[in-house]
């Protein structure tokens, strides 16, 4: 029998316990019938002021993801995302592959959607082949983004980091911040702007920039929602968030 409201899709979606902004944008964008359930990651050095900083942030995500799993599994979800892109960038192409395998075995078999590779297929549905790239990490992590996509074969024409010092912090950068970074990536003539970053906001600034910039710009959330929703064979075109989730 199906749940009462989620009846389309249960999607649960993995966090950082300091991430604020995953379940508020994928509840902005979620149709009607699907629901989202978050599993929390605990997060015990929020701190990113430096690569090393960084590091052990990842560590504390990775070391508790196999609880996160445990947790969110036991209501049963069609689909679990992972809504945290730093880690899922590490080791190129096969690295994130590897992810998403090791959350399926965990979570028992449930199909898993990771950013990066959300990212890479909505490239290949918009024919995009060089890109922008805004990122709210430290270097450390910007190196293996940088990796990623020149593995999946796309140019980067431009790539701006905006050095968060903090996990929270992320959440705290404003639309009137990010709004000239995004006009400086597009003078750099990209097929399409990416952003990373799962607690930085975007859904919303994403749709609007695409109408004053003439080109794609894909928020690795609302991405992520498209690629899960497509999965799923919901195929609603979500007005709002981007031409991805409009027209694709």
């Amino acid at each position: 029998m199906p749940d009462v409201i989620g009846y389309r899709a249960n999607v649960a979606v993995l966090i950082p316990s300091t991430n604020t902004v995953v379940e508020a944008e994928y509840n902005m964008m979620a149709p009607h019938g699907v629901t989202i359930h978050a599993g929390r990651m605990y997060v015990g050095r929020p701190q990113l002021h430096s690569d090393e900083a960084t590091v052990q942030l990842l560590d504390d995500v990775r070391a508790d993801v196999p609880n996160a799993v445990r947790d969110v599994v036991t209501l049963q979800p069609d689909q679990i995302v992972m809504g945290m892109s730093a880690p899922t960038f590490y080791g190129g192409l096969e690295g994130c592959r590897q992810y998403e395998r090791e959350i399926t075995e965990l979570a028992g078999g449930v199909p898993v959607t990771s950013g990066p590779a959300s990212l890479v297929r909505a490239l290949d549905a918009l024919e995009a082949r060089t890109i922008g790239v805004l990122s709210p990490y430290q270097p450390v992590n910007d190196k293996q983004v940088v990796n990623y996509f020149e593995e999946a074969g796309r140019s980067i024409t431009g790539y701006l980091g905006m050095r968060t010092g903090s996990a929270t912090g992320i959440a705290e950068l404003t639309e009137d911040e990010v709004r000239p970074k995004l006009t400086e990536l597009a003078a750099s003539k990209p097929d399409a702007i990416v952003q990373v970053g799962t607690n930085l906001a975007m859904v919303r600034l994403a749709g609007e920039a695409e109408r004053w910039l003439g080109l794609p710009v894909l928020a690795i959330n609302a991405t992520s929602m498209w690629s899960a929703l497509r999965d799923l064979g919901i195929d609603d075109g979500i007005r709002g968030f981007g031409c991805l989730l409009r027209d694709h």
